[in-house]
């Protein structure tokens, strides 16, 4: 029986395609198959260092059926490259998935790092570096973003995100919304031909994005809660546990315990159309077709 070969994480340029080691070159030169998110883009990169190789597609639309081809391939002997489309695979791309299949079936993983996003937009922004936490993207809805933010505004570590073109003047604003007005960084296009730089507070940045155009993928890193942060945080989430507790979509129950913590019933309006990323006009009209159907008949006012 031949031995199993070896999957390779290689780490490829995130955006200036010299931003490759030795290394990588050398491993990519080398195995037998290269899977890629996009072998559109994996080709090019191969073609800019001379190196032809056989690829495969390998993206989060098709990684349950590729994965089990690659993994084939590997208790064959075959020895795999993963790559993605920039920076390094698994990490908010296709790749976690492969990686834990092949670890089950005992085949060896070996990483061959490089360049990441992320740690090189935290290398240059100018903010504490030395505790912080990877978010990834956030959600595309806005109800569900508020609430991921808000979760954790009271946390001390310096926080990274990457975010689209289309949602980040959105999600910028509501973070200076909910997280305060903390300084930032923002860099978008990195290590490419117009990569640019924000820095300053959250409303700042906001402000700047908003007056120009931004096409390119952007990293955010924002500074971590201060002190005093910290336990306004930790109070509004005991506060938000009250709403939570009801079953999830009852307005009705949700209100009438926030009534019953102590607030009056425009702040309880206002608290539920933050938490659930509504308007309160939309709140109010929920709330008052909930308590007709309970037959109560007074408007929440």
């Amino acid at each position: 029986m031949a031995a199993f070969g070896t999957l390779y994480i290689v780490a490829t340029p995130i955006g200036n395609l010299d931003d490759i080691t030795l290394r990588a070159m050398e491993v990519l030169r080398r195995v037998d198959l290269i899977a890629c998110e996009d072998t559109r883009r994996t080709r090019k990169l191969l073609g800019r260092h001379g190196i032809e190789a056989r690829c495969l597609s390998h993206h989060k639309f098709n990684e349950k059926r590729s994965a089990v081809r690659i993994l084939e391939r590997l208790k064959q002997g075959s020895s795999v490259a993963l790559v993605s489309d920039s920076g390094t695979p698994g990490i908010s791309d296709p790749g976690s998935l492969l990686v834990s299949r092949a670890v089950e079936a005992g085949i060896e993983v070996r990483p061959v790092p490089g360049p990441n996003a992320a740690i090189a937009a935290l290398s240059g922004c100018g903010l504490p570096a030395g505790e912080f936490t990877f978010r990834g993207f956030l959600p595309h809805r806005a109800g569900e973003r508020r609430r991921v933010l808000a979760g954790l505004a009271g946390e001390a570590p310096t926080q990274l995100f990457y975010e689209s073109p289309a949602r980040v003047r959105e999600s910028i604003a509501d973070m200076a919304e909910i997280l305060g007005d903390r300084r930032c960084c923002v860099v978008r296009e990195m290590t490419k031909r117009f990569e640019q730089w924000y820095r300053g507070r959250l409303h700042e940045v906001a402000a700047a994005l908003s007056a120009e155009k931004t096409p390119g993928e952007f990293c955010i890193i924002v500074e971590g809660a201060a002190d005093g942060e910290r336990a306004q945080a930790a109070s509004t989430a005991q506060l938000g546990s009250v709403a939570s507790a009801a079953p999830p979509g009852s307005l009705a129950e949700d209100y009438g315990k926030l009534l019953d913590a102590g607030l009056d019933r425009r702040a309880a309006i206002k608290h539920l159309a933050k938490e659930r990323g509504l308007e309160r006009s939309e709140v109010y009209r929920r709330l008052v077709e909930e308590r007709a159907r309970q037959g109560v008949w007074h408007k929440p006012r």
